[in-house]
């Protein structure tokens, strides 16, 4: 039986699905303001953190995250360019990229990810 929370947002099942991976793109919201934060119920979502490192990731599903500590160099796989994003950035990771992370100072964030 799955177990409904009073945090969680109405689902929202908008997804557009791209073949193609060089069109996945991160999404960088800076400092949004405390109101966004509000309206998607961040406090609500799961936490998860991690040491500085380099760390190899794919996202099987939409993430968004909210980082309350950290800095990050998101380095997309085949792509020598990155996306640089630290403690008060909201982010949004599309389906299906996959990239390295290199995370220069320890990050801890709250994350949720898109049911399909």
């Amino acid at each position: 039986m799955a177990a409904e929370y009073p945090c969680s947002s109405s689902p929202s099942s908008s997804s557009s699905s791209s073949s193609s991976s060089s069109n996945l793109r991160i999404t960088v919201e800076r400092n949004p303001p405390e109101s966004r934060l509000s309206e998607l119920d961040i406090k609500c979502w799961p936490k998860w953190g991690c040491s500085p490192g380099k760390y190899q990731l794919k996202f099987d599903a939409e993430e968004t995250c909210y980082l309350l500590k950290g800095r990050v160099k998101a380095y997309p796989k085949g792509s020598s360019e990155f996306v640089e994003f630290g403690a008060g950035d909201l982010v949004t990771i599309p389906k299906g990229l996959s990239c390295t992370w290199d995370v220069s100072i320890a990050v801890d964030k709250h994350y949720k990810f898109e049911s399909s």
